[in-house]
């Protein structure tokens, strides 16, 4: 595939380098991977094309990433539109992988924007990569006109132009306009102030419980093995398998390994849950209750 061996550099080198298709080459070697699976045709068409991903993938620098990371991305969106391009549309591949190039760096960009996710919905999306440019337009539009808009009017017009409700620009202002905070931070200027992480409920149990439940856990396995003692080997093997397993096996996967029919080995596994309730029932009530 085109991303083998990737590095920025020989990325570049190799796309610059790389076949112009004319629409007729890139419709044979469309039709090539789509109904015959041929992996030269999809590396050919990808390979023609790795400059276009490069191309949209640095218009995203401003955002932070690395632009290793851009690229990749741009490279898995190219490939995601190599699989599911469909040649009979009329369409230029170029024209249709545009798309989901565009959106697999931006889903990227806005991945790794912020530990909490900044937004998963289309008008958070259009928000986050046209809020600031709108703004800055909205300013200087308003600067040559002499006026001054306050924040509630900004966020006014960024809502109108947009086309999104006035919360979520509020919202994502917000999200913007702040950063991440470690946890381990102090929650004041001296050294040995608590850390914030100090404040957070702790949700798992605490430790006596944790200890009672890994008691009780080993009581019942000493229950279980005292209880399958009273078993013969072909009756253990049975309850074993049919329920101890994580992905239990069927009556019939058992009786062609064990030479028996599925409903004599059914009556055997009866019996051995018999004998091992029995077991249950001598050792004392408490114990007998806690498995009926």
């Amino acid at each position: 595939m085109a991303l083998d061996g990737f590095n920025d550099q020989s990325f570049s080198r190799k796309a610059m380098k790389a076949e112009l298709l004319d629409a007729e080459t890139e419709l044979k070697l469309a039709y090539a991977w789509r109904d015959q699976r041929d992996e030269e045709a999809l590396h050919r068409l990808i390979t023609a094309y790795m400059r276009l991903a490069i191309s949209m993938a640095s218009k995203f620098r401003r955002y932070g990433a690395p632009m290793n990371d851009l690229i990749q991305e741009a490279n898995l969106g190219l490939m995601k539109a190599a699989e599911k391009f469909d040649p009979d549309r009329g369409v230029r591949f170029s024209t249709y992988a545009v798309w989901w190039i565009k959106a697999s760096i931006q889903d990227h960009v806005m991945r790794n924007w912020s530990m909490v996710r900044t937004g998963s919905t289309s008008s958070q999306k259009s928000l986050f990569f046209n809020m600031r440019r709108v703004q800055a337009r909205l300013e200087r539009e308003a600067a040559a006109r002499g006026e001054a808009l306050d924040r509630h009017e900004m966020r006014k017009m960024i809502s109108t132009e947009v086309g999104v409700p006035l919360h979520d620009v509020e919202m994502m202002e917000g999200r913007l306009a702040g950063s991440d905070f470690s946890l381990n931070a102090t929650q004041s200027s001296d050294d040995e102030g608590r850390e914030w992480i100090e404040t957070l409920e702790d949700e798992d149990a605490q430790q006596s419980a944790r200890v009672e439940h890994k008691k009780d856990i080993e009581t019942l396995r000493t229950w279980l093995v005292e209880a399958m003692s009273a078993l013969n080997e072909r009756e253990r093997f049975i309850v074993r398998e049919r329920k101890l397993r994580d992905t239990p096996r069927t009556l019939e996967s058992l009786g062609d390994e064990l030479g028996l029919s599925k409903e004599r080995v059914r009556q055997l596994e009866a019996a051995a849950f018999g004998k091992m309730r029995k077991n249950l029932e001598a050792q004392s009530k408490e114990v007998f209750e806690f498995f009926v």
